[in-house]
C-alpha cells in the first residue's frame, strides 16, 4: 500500500469559510475535483471556481431545510470504501459509488451559539451538526485512503506538501489529520452533551424561548485544545503546557507581540493582572486603570486621567516589589505611557492594544513581553483537589454605593466613599486574609494572604511608602474582633468597607464609633484562596 495518496476529488462543507477559497483554488490547481454544499459551494462558485453539488454525486437533492445532505451511501461509500480491497471495489462499482479522497469540513459553531446569553432552545438544536461530524469520523476511519481536514489552521501546510507531493498527501500526514479530527468529534458532542445535560426538561416546541440551566452538569466535561507547550511549570523540575478553549479570549487566547517565550508564573500572573484591570473598569467610568502584579497579588492598581497617571499611581504604592513583576492595562497604552513604563525591569506587559509609539520603545526591551488580550466571558473556576475537582461560579459580585449599609454615626464622606468602593474593587483580587488601603483612585498599602486578619492590616501598613493618614480600608472578609478595625485605624485610615456578619458586629461597630471612623458593610465577601 502506498504511503502517499494523490487527491483527486475533495468534499467541502464548512462554516468557518476563512481561507476557504484560497485553498479550494489551490488544490484545483492541482487538478482536483470539488464538490461541495450549500453556503460553502456558493463561495467557491462566487470565486470563479467549479464546483459539483452534492446533489449530483447522490442523485437526491439537498433536503429538510438543510438537514439532510451528504448522509446517502455515495458519500459515505466513497469515503469508506477500501481502496484495493476486491469486495469493497466491485461494490463502489456495482453501485456506481466514486472514491472521495479528501473532506474538508469544520462543523457548525454549536459551543458559540450555546455561549449567547439567552439563546433560544430551537436555535440551540439546530446548531447541532449531524451531517459534519458523520463525514468527519467516516473520514478518518479510512485515513489510509482519506485525508480528513477540519482545522483551517492546517490549509497552508497541506498545500506545501501536496507541492512537494504531485498533489499526494503522506500516510503520516493523513494519520495526524484523523487524530485531530477524532479529537475534534469528541470535543463536539462532549460540548453538546454538557449542554443539554444542564437543561432538566426537554422544552415544548410552542416555547422556544431561552431553557432554564441547572446550576452544574451531572458529568462535567472538559474539552481543551493543547495550546502550546511551556518550559516549565511553577518551577524548573515541573514540565506544563498551555490548554485553551478555542475562542481566541482571554489569556489564553492572547496575541504575544513581542519578547520571550510566556511561562506558567507569567501566564498565571497575567491572569490575576488582567482581572484586577478588568475590575477597574466599571460602567460609570471608563477612567485608564493599571494593575502591577507580583506572584498574584497587587503590589500596586490605580485609576487616572490618562494611563501614564494611572501607571505612575500604581507603581508609587510599592516600587520595590514591582521588579520584575507583570503589569495589566485595561487601556491601550500609548507612547507616552510606554516611555514611563519602560524604565522598570517588568516580565510582561498585558493591555487590549498598543499603539505604534508604544510598540516601539518597547521593542528596545528585547525580552519584555507584550500580550494583545481581548476580555473573555466569565466562566466557573476549577480547582483541583486531590482525587477530584471543584467547581464554582465565577465571582462577579460587585457592591455599588447604593447597596451600601452605613452602620456608624458618621456616614463616610464623597472622597471616602469613592476611595471606599475602589478599595473594595482591589480587595477582590487579593489573597486572604486581605486588607487594601487606598485613597483617591490609588492603592497605598496592601496586606496580603496573612492567617490573622490583624497581621494583614499591619502588614499592608508596613508594607505603605506613602502616608497612610487618611487613608480607607477594605477588608475581603469581615473583621472577628475589634482588633483588625483598631489596626487599621492606628495606621490611619479614616472609613472602612467590609461585609459584616460577625457574631462581633456590635462590638466592631462600638469600636469604630469610637474611633470615629466611617464604616459601611457590603454582605458579601470576597475571599480568594
Amino acid at each position: 500500500m502506498s504511503a502517499e495518496k494523490k487527491i483527486r476529488r475533495a468534499l467541502l462543507s464548512v462554516t468557518d469559510k476563512t481561507g476557504l477559497v484560497e485553498f479550494a483554488q489551490a488544490l484545483a490547481g492541482f487538478g482536483v475535483e470539488l464538490v461541495s454544499t450549500g453556503g460553502t459551494a456558493r463561495a467557491l462558485r462566487e470565486a470563479g471556481l467549479s464546483v459539483k453539488d452534492i446533489s449530483d454525486l447522490t442523485g437526491f437533492p439537498e433536503m429538510l431545510d438543510g438537514r439532510v445532505k451528504t448522509l446517502h451511501p455515495k458519500v459515505h461509500g466513497g469515503l469508506l470504501y477500501i481502496r484495493g480491497n476486491a469486495d469493497h471495489e466491485a461494490a463502489v462499482a456495482a453501485h456506481g459509488i466514486e472514491p472521495i479522497d479528501m473532506v474538508v469540513v469544520n462543523l457548525y459553531a454549536f459551543e458559540k451559539t450555546a455561549a449567547q446569553p439567552g439563546v433560544a432552545i430551537g436555535h440551540l438544536i439546530e446548531n447541532i451538526d449531524i451531517g459534519g461530524p458523520s463525514m468527519v469520523r467516516s473520514a478518518a476511519k479510512n485515513f489510509e485512503d482519506v485525508a480528513i481536514v477540519t482545522r483551517v489552521a492546517d490549509y497552508s501546510a497541506l498545500v506545501e506538501e501536496m507541492k512537494a507531493c504531485g498533489g499526494s498527501l503522506g500516510r503520516e500526514t493523513r494519520w495526524r489529520l484523523a487524530k485531530q479530527a477524532f479529537a475534534t468529534t469528541a470535543a463536539y458532542d462532549s460540548a453538546i452533551a454538557g449542554t443539554l445535560e444542564r437543561i432538566a426538561e426537554a422544552p415544548a416546541p410552542e416555547k422556544p424561548a431561552a431553557p432554564e440551566l441547572d446550576a452544574f452538569p451531572t458529568t462535567l466535561r472538559i474539552n481543551f485544545g493543547l495550546a502550546q507547550s511551556l518550559r516549565y511549570g511553577e518551577n524548573p523540575h515541573q514540565r506544563a503546557a498551555l490548554y485553551a478553549d478555542g475562542f481566541g479570549l482571554g489569556v489564553a487566547g492572547a496575541k504575544q507581540l513581542q519578547g520571550k517565550e510566556l511561562s506558567f508564573n507569567n501566564l498565571v500572573d497575567l491572569d490575576a493582572c488582567w482581572e484586577l484591570a478588568q475590575e477597574l473598569k466599571p460602567s460609570e467610568s471608563d477612567l485608564p486603570a493599571v494593575a502591577i502584579i507580583k506572584h498574584t497579588n497587587p503590589c500596586g492598581a490605580a485609576t487616572g486621567a490618562t494611563v501614564l497617571e494611572a501607571y505612575r499611581k500604581a507603581l508609587e504604592c510599592d516600587p520595590v516589589s514591582a521588579f520584575g513583576g507583570v503589569i495589566g492595562i485595561n487601556q491601550t497604552v500609548d507612547g507616552e505611557a510606554a516611555e514611563e513604563i519602560a524604565k522598570l525591569f517588568v516580565e510582561a506587559i498585558a493591555a487590549p492594544g498598543f499603539t505604534p509609539e508604544a510598540r516601539e520603545r518597547f521593542a528596545a526591551k528585547k525580552n519584555l513581553r507584550l500580550v494583545e488580550i481581548h476580555s473573555a466571558p466569565s466562566k466557573p473556576v476549577l480547582k483541583q483537589v486531590s482525587g477530584g475537582l471543584l467547581l464554582q461560579d465565577a465571582d462577579t459580585g460587585k457592591v455599588t454605593e447604593s447597596e451600601l449599609k452605613v452602620v456608624t454615626w458618621r456616614p463616610p464622606s464623597a472622597a471616602e466613599l469613592r476611595s471606599l468602593i475602589f478599595a473594595w474593587r482591589v480587595c477582590k483580587h487579593v489573597k486572604s486574609n486581605a486588607i487594601v488601603y487606598a485613597r483617591d483612585g490609588q492603592t497605598v498599602g496592601i496586606g496580603a494572604g496573612q492567617m490573622s486578619r490583624v497581621d494583614a492590616a499591619r502588614f499592608g501598613a508596613m508594607k505603605a511608602v506613602l502616608p497612610l493618614q487618611g487613608t480607607v480600608a477594605a477588608s475581603d472578609a469581615f473583621f472577628p474582633f475589634p482588633d483588625g478595625l483598631e489596626a487599621v485605624a492606628q495606621a490611619g485610615a479614616t472609613a472602612v468597607i467590609q461585609p459584616g456578619g460577625s457574631v462581633k458586629d456590635q462590638d466592631v461597630i462600638a469600636a469604630a464609633d469610637k474611633l470615629g471612623i466611617a464604616m459601611v458593610l457590603t454582605g458579601i465577601r470576597h475571599f480568594r484562596h
